[in-house]
């Protein structure tokens, strides 16, 4: 290896920090997570690759609730993924997954999202709005096409290549004339020196703009808020589905139980009668 692990996860965690926005309590959890592994795992330099073998750590973790394993063994593909992006070849052994149930998305409340765009230039509005306006993944944004957007709808080339038709706003519309009238991108919609900009640049961006704002925001936090505000607002679940590109029904439905949570939190607020019986008990 060019570094020692060591090496490499100071520089995950900046990189976890500046460019993925991380909080700094899940710094804190990546950071104790490494720390184990890299006592526990065993490291083969080999001619071609480095094997980290995770078996002796996976049986000083084995006793642990399964939600808590499969975090930090994510924790663990995550920085094994970064050191390959720094030109390392690295193998994992012993990285069988651990099955647990999915979690509720957190979308960020629509007062938050535009008190940030109102701190944004243009270009960082178009990011933010582009992703909370269409519920694009980051990289179906940074490889959307401008021959790919007409003046009523975008086509999307999602996982697997599967493509999909989002129909855009108006106000979404004007802000791409505007914006391809002034930069006149050639290729991709979000491009530098030719090359569309990467995923990790826009990352960035949307960090920089809720920062203003003392948001921590990602960018699949605002397709969360995309869907649980269609879906809000009575949005068919088939259709939600089919404009977030999911494969499958099931993966939608968790912004069902998210709609459900929200209500009944709203319904406990507001009614007259479960204030008077929290103010008695």
């Amino acid at each position: 290896m060019k570094k020692s692990p060591l090496q490499y996860k100071k520089d995950f965690l900046i990189y976890l920090e500046k460019i993925r926005g991380y909080s700094d309590l899940t710094l804190k959890t990546y950071d104790e997570v490494l720390k184990e592994v890299l006592l526990y795992i065993e490291i083969e330099n080999k001619t071609s690759t480095t094997i980290f073998n995770l078996m002796p750590y996976r049986i000083i973790i084995a006793s642990l609730k399964q939600k808590t394993i499969a975090k930090k063994l994510s924790a663990i593909r995550s920085f094994s993924e970064f050191l390959i992006t720094q030109g390392e070849h690295i193998t994992l052994k012993a990285d069988d997954s651990i099955k647990v149930p999915k979690t509720l998305p957190k979308p960020i409340p629509h007062e938050h999202i535009m008190e940030a765009l109102s701190h944004a230039d243009k270009e960082e509005s178009l990011v933010v709005i582009m992703l909370y306006t269409l519920g694009l993944r980051i990289s179906e944004l940074s490889g959307l096409r401008v021959d790919d957007i007409s003046l009523e709808w975008i086509r999307v080339v999602g996982k697997g290549n599967k493509q999909r038709d989002i129909p855009l706003l108006s106000s979404t519309a004007k802000l791409l004339e505007a914006y391809r009238d002034e930069r006149a991108p050639k290729t991709y919609l979000f491009e530098k020196n030719s090359q569309k900009l990467s995923e990790n640049s826009l990352r960035y961006t949307i960090t920089k703009v809720f920062e203003r704002v003392s948001l921590k925001v990602t960018p699949h936090q605002l397709r969360h808020s995309y869907a649980t505000a269609l879906l809000n607002n009575n949005a068919r679940i088939v259709d939600v589905s089919e404009l977030l590109g999911h494969s499958s029904m099931a993966t939608t439905q968790i912004y069902t139980k998210l709609g459900s949570a929200l209500k009944m939190q709203n319904y406990n607020k507001a009614h007259p009668l479960c204030k008077e019986m929290n103010d008695t008990f």
